[in-house]
């Protein structure tokens, strides 16, 4: 019993040991280090973004780079649909993770029922997953949007 009591206390010390020798290591290794990227604050009216057309398959829709690059992973941007405008049918090999900024829009995502976002909800969506979207009345809808992976999207056509 006092053999495995011995063998307990001994393995904690080494652990602690090695624990504490880590921490340092890394402590040292990133003394000193900033980055040079400038932080980054906008808003939906800033005069300074640059609106681009979305795809053709969501007419009127319009979209802005906040930081990173289109063919790049992590990619953040405004989504802006107009008041009353349906979001077609489509997909994307990223994830998606979404807040709305302003209006209330309905998502449905295939497979789930439609739900409604308001300002300030967060919505993931899975990559590859199937949905639309509606922005209602109260629009336009603005979307802060997180991708993982370069944007696409692709659209689903409708059956007759």
């Amino acid at each position: 019993m006092k053999t495995t009591r011995l063998h307990n206390n001994f393995c904690s010390l080494v652990l602690g040991i090695t624990f504490l020798c880590g921490s340092n290591l890394i402590a040292q290794n990133m003394e000193g280090q900033t980055s040079n990227e400038m932080s980054i604050m906008k808003t939906t009216d800033d005069a300074s973004l640059t609106w681009l057309s979305a795809p053709d398959f969501l007419p009127g829709c319009t979209f802005t780079i906040l930081h990173g690059d289109m063919g790049k992973p992590n990619l953040d941007v405004f989504f802006k649909v107009p008041a009353n405008t349906e979001v077609a049918n489509h997909w994307h090999n990223s994830q998606e993770r979404m807040i709305l900024v302003s209006g209330e829009m309905e998502v449905t995502y295939d497979g789930e029922p439609t739900q409604l976002m308001k300002t300030g909800s967060y919505t993931f969506g899975p990559a590859k997953k199937p949905h639309s979207a509606k922005c209602l009345d109260k629009g336009p809808c603005v979307l802060f949007v997180a991708l993982v992976e370069p944007f696409d999207a692709f659209p689903i056509a409708i059956k007759d």
